[in-house]
């Protein structure tokens, strides 16, 4: 039986890492279609002003300074959203950083660091707001994976680690929700213009042309605007798609990993230098 869109006018949607970037454009495409929001971020500045940003489309936003890695702050995120908004509908697991090296070049601290705020944080914000999303009519749980979650770059060994972790993560909790009213959708984005690049934590160890290579690469694949990601995720949440897939590039790549999932890498390789 095929289920109807998940009509936003007047839910109340949960979103981190909404002061820039794809969580501040999910967030005002949201908010465009009627959604109140309740929105976190550690850069209180920043999602402050996209909460303004969303009050001008006429709907209820509040801003939360958010670490996502703090277990304490997580635990009392939801009673802070309860007694402002009553309720939530949608939670969109979206905070995330980005640390480029390689396996040995990355130090187990960092690592750990990007696991904490990329995987376990979306685990332990997911537990804390289920019994919330158990209690409406038609919740759903939002998390941001990657196209490195579909495929495996030299040089991305504790990135894609844990963007692979949130697409197994939702899955199994896809299945695990299965005839409750709480769906679950893993999104996986592209080179969509943000500032993650550009805040990767570098290796302390990692020769500094060989990062500002990497950069310069990496740079390069970010062609899709947040906007456009934005409406694209949010178009795929009202049609409750289980796997969003933003921009060509990830389509293209999730394509390719289903074709060849073991020998991809090397016709990717030789694709780039052309």
């Amino acid at each position: 039986m095929k289920h109807p869109g998940l009509n936003l006018n007047n839910r109340v949607a949960v979103i981190t890492g909404a002061g820039g970037g794809i969580g501040r454009a999910t967030a005002l495409a949201m908010a465009s279609r009627g959604c109140h929001l309740a929105l976190a971020d550690i850069d209180e500045a920043a999602v402050h002003a996209t909460a303004r940003e969303a009050q001008g489309l006429g709907v209820r936003a509040t801003a939360h300074h958010l670490d996502v890695a703090d277990r304490d702050a997580v635990r009392a995120f939801p009673q802070q959203v309860d007694a402002l908004h009553k309720r939530v509908d949608l939670l969109m697991n979206n905070a995330g950083v980005a640390l480029g090296g390689t396996f040995e070049q990355v130090a187990e601290d960092d690592f750990d660091w990007l696991m904490e705020i990329n995987f376990h944080a979306v685990v332990r914000l997911t537990r804390a707001f289920l019994p919330q999303l158990h209690r409406g009519d038609d919740g759903r749980i939002v998390n941001v994976s990657s196209i490195y979650g579909i495929i495996t770059p030299p040089g991305q060994a504790a990135y894609a680690a844990s963007k692979f972790a949130v697409r197994g993560f939702s899955n199994v909790l896809r299945h695990e929700l299965e005839g409750s009213k709480v769906g679950v959708s893993v999104v996986h984005p592209g080179g969509v213009a943000t500032s993650i690049a550009k805040n990767a934590r570098i290796p302390a160890g990692a020769p500094p042309d060989e990062v500002e290579r990497g950069r310069k690469s990496m740079e390069k694949l970010l062609r899709l605007t947040p906007a456009e990601a934005g409406e694209i995720i949010v178009r795929g949440i009202e049609k409750r798609q289980a796997r969003i897939l933003v921009g060509s590039d990830a389509r293209a790549a999730a394509l390719l990993e289903r074709l060849a999932p073991v020998g991809y890498w090397n016709l990717l390789k030789k694709a780039m230098k052309r």
